[in-house]
């Protein structure tokens, strides 16, 4: 039988947390589903009722709090089964990218994964997904074949290229809380269980030269290569090196698919510059969540980015005014390189049909309460700065905290894909039960 837990239950405050602080659940009642029939009762108690429906697997991405109405929790639907002769993966929609990783991994296969193995997979997939291979793969929404759906009408619906084909290309790319609670997917695995991987720590006083060598060096590596580099401050603990404890740092970040001997090789230019850490080595592909190494306790987030269509010396100078190890920047800044299978067409198409820029760039810190409007004003300040070298858009799956936008929401997608998506919407969801998500965000 299906639980409904109301505000006096000692489980409800519980279930209304997810990973992201910075938004405070306050539904009327909260259905935390371990079966699909869960899902479908939650649905048709709040169509009955004319209450809203937020849904919630991780909590990684929120925007809107789910104030009244009912949330439904996803992480109890945590089903992974391989087809390792088809290369298919079914995950349920409280399954977590590492479940996903590992499980495919026991079969040499390897999904197109985000770099936190926290990160809801279904959720992760329906903004978009800019993986650790999307260079040399395209984006994680590209390998998606088929969604299983419970709409505002209480059916679940079964959607394919060619089941429910309107709201299978609305759902890749627009799906997250909007459209109906995603209850499974099928998503296509590939032949990977290795690569050649890993992070290099650069010193304050490295960080600008090699800040400078890696965009310099991005211009010509290969599609197998996916990288990024991170400008951050570290912790103030005992375990860290001297050269990085308590100190601003870059983390430039490596995940190539060919052969070692070809990867270090590619990686050796920034060996030579004499980084403070080096962990780039063989590995199998069930380690790549070490890559990033991202944090898993709960924190209160607040993430901005930007796609930029170069990375130019004038745009290094001006991120390291604002990011670099002088600027005591109370946020992070990752920059991540797009391009390669990211900038082409899907086989089939989706809502993610804007693909240009070259690299996006990711800001984010935490803040509680009173000194979230300072972390929103300087994360504001960076991306205003930075626009000069920004396409004007933004990645929606790295937009995150209440400070979301209807209008920078919509600069992730066409125009005209915009106004499709609102006209399926009107069609599956007639009601607007579906209204926590980015795209009621204010402004």
């Amino acid at each position: 039988m299906t639980e409904f837990l109301f505000p006096s239950d000692p489980r409800f405050d519980a279930e209304c947390v997810g990973y992201n602080l910075s938004v405070t659940h306050r539904p009327d009642l909260v259905v935390p589903a371990s079966t699909v029939e869960d899902v479908i009762d939650g649905v048709r108690f709040a169509a009955e009722r004319g209450l809203g429906i937020a849904v919630q697997a991780t909590g990684h991405g929120p925007s809107l709090p789910a104030d009244g109405g009912v949330l439904i929790r996803t992480s109890g639907l945590d089903a992974v089964e391989i087809d390792p002769v088809r290369r298919i993966a079914r995950v349920g929609a409280g399954v977590r990218g590492g479940d996903l990783v590992r499980a495919a991994a026991a079969h040499g296969l390897a999904p197109v994964n985000g770099s936190s193995p926290e990160v809801g997979v279904i959720g992760y997939h329906l903004g978009g997904g800019v993986g650790i291979l999307g260079r040399a793969l395209g984006w994680a929404v590209d390998h998606v074949r088929a969604l299983d759906v419970v709409t505002a009408d209480g059916a679940v619906r079964r959607a394919s290229a060619t089941e429910e084909p309107e709201l299978f290309w609305a759902l890749r790319g627009a799906g997250r809380g909007t459209l109906g609670v995603v209850v499974g997917m099928e998503v296509a695995l590939h032949p990977i269980s290795r690569l050649y991987g890993g992070g290099m720590h650069f010193a304050a006083e490295d960080v600008e030269r090699a800040l400078r060598a890696w965009a310099e060096w991005t211009q010509t590596v290969p599609e197998a290569m996916g990288t990024s580099a991170l400008l951050i401050r570290m912790p103030d603990l005992p375990q860290l090196p001297d050269a990085l404890r308590g100190r601003s740092v870059l983390h430039l970040r490596f995940a190539f698919t060919g052969s070692a001997d070809e990867g270090a090789r590619l990686v050796q230019p920034f060996r030579d510059l004499d980084p403070a850490t080096d962990t780039v080595a063989e590995m199998p592909y069930a380690e790549v969540g070490s890559i990033h190494a991202e944090p898993t306790a709960p924190v209160p987030f607040h993430g901005r980015n930007t796609v930029l269509a170069s990375l130019d010396p004038a745009a290094i100078s001006t991120l390291l005014r604002h990011a670099g190890p002088e600027a005591a920047a109370p946020y992070l800044v990752e920059l991540r390189l797009l391009g390669g299978a990211l900038a082409r067409p899907a086989a089939v198409p989706s809502a993610i049909g804007r693909r240009d820029g070259a690299f996006v760039l990711y800001a984010g810190g935490a803040a509680h309460g009173d000194g979230a409007p300072a972390l929103g004003s300087a994360l504001a300040g960076l991306i205003g700065d930075m626009s000069p070298w920004s396409t004007g858009g933004v990645l929606a799956s790295f937009l995150s905290g209440p400070g979301v936008t209807r209008a920078e929401l919509a600069t992730a997608y066409l125009p005209e894909d915009t106004a499709r998506v609102e006209r399926i919407k009107r069609a599956v969801d007639p009601h607007d039960l579906f209204r926590a998500h980015h795209g009621r965000a204010d402004g």
